[in-house]
């Protein structure tokens, strides 16, 4: 069965600096999925947010869930909503 291409977007706190965290996070999804994501967006934004969202779904927030979250959990999150299509 073919994978769903999906949009991740990751909105983390450039106040904070929290772009090492953000570029690993990135980096760890572009070596997992290659061309098999449509996008990966980052937004840069300020009060010490750190969310991460599969096409509009939000999977992990460091405000709900604290931290950054492990990139394990998030590429999880990833294969499950590509291959089924619904949610992570």
């Amino acid at each position: 069965m073919a994978k769903r291409p999906i949009k991740v977007t990751i909105a983390y706190c450039s106040e904070c600096g929290y772009e090492p965290q953000t570029l690993a996070l990135t980096e760890a999804l572009m070596k997992q999925f290659r061309d098999e994501l449509s996008e990966i967006e980052l937004i840069p934004w300020h009060e010490g947010t750190f969310e991460v969202t599969i096409d509009g779904e939000l999977v992990h927030s460091m405000e709900r869930d604290g931290g950054f979250g492990e990139h394990s959990a998030i590429i999880e999150a990833v294969k499950r909503h590509q291959a089924v299509g619904i949610p992570a």
